[in-house]
């Protein structure tokens, strides 16, 4: 279904590698593109968010009181909603629709073929490493100590980065609400890019450290009034 979509979006970054001279270059270029065109959703997402938060004691306190008559609970619910304009899925709606965007994104950067053909993206390289190369790979054909493994080393490192500044920011900001189970689990996550990159092609390794790298930085700029608020 995605099929037009993506082999579109490739062209447009193997277009967009000519003038600069290298695709490794073209695809944080155009990640940094889309992720500057979602902006506006991410800043609808965050007002969302901050709504909740701030609506939340009031929603807790209705749910105790109408505990026993849930369609009161429903009506005032929806009163309450209605008066600050706003919804319970305010948060939600625009990260769901920035969901197809990522979708495509990552099939351009981790699909061997397209439409059937072979992806010429992941043809080129990066500092001598193709990028259609896997780590497993790279380890085989040119041992564990060696230039393109140092390029895959030096990609896990800065995706730890960044993973590492995630987790902090999620241990500061979850709820008392948090299971302690959860509490434990939830800021190791992040370290999944790490994983994640390590079984993909170095083309979509790239694209996860861009992409993640503007989250962190969207998430302590667009949600610092919801800290400052807690």
């Amino acid at each position: 279904m995605f099929d037009p979509v993506i082999g579109f979006t490739a062209g447009l970054i193997a277009a967009l590698a000519g003038p600069l001279n290298s695709t490794a270059l073209a695809i944080v270029v155009f990640t940094l593109g889309v992720r500057l065109l979602l902006l506006p959703l991410g800043v609808m997402q965050a007002r969302g968010e901050r709504a909740r938060a701030r609506l939340a004691p009031q929603i807790k306190e209705l749910g105790r009181r109408y505990a026993r008559q849930p369609e009161r609970l429903r009506r005032e619910l929806a009163a309450l909603y209605a008066k600050e304009k706003t919804s319970p899925l305010a948060g939600c709606l625009p990260g769901l629709a920035q969901l197809p965007f990522f979708t495509v994104m990552y099939q351009v950067f981790a699909s061997s073929t397209i439409a059937g053909h072979a992806n010429a993206l992941l043809t080129h390289g990066l500092l001598g490493v193709p990028l259609g190369q896997q780590f497993a790979g790279t380890v085989a054909g040119f041992g564990l100590i060696s230039g393109p493994t140092l390029v895959f080393a030096g990609l896990f490192l800065l995706l730890a980065a960044v993973a590492t500044v995630t987790s902090r920011r999620m241990r500061r900001t979850m709820g008392e609400e948090v299971q302690p189970a959860l509490r434990r689990v939830l800021p190791l996550l992040p370290y999944g890019t790490v994983l994640v990159a390590a079984v993909l092609p170095l083309a979509a390794g790239v694209y996860l450290l861009v992409t993640t790298a503007w989250t962190a930085a969207e998430q302590a700029v667009l949600h610092r009034p919801v800290l400052a608020g807690r």
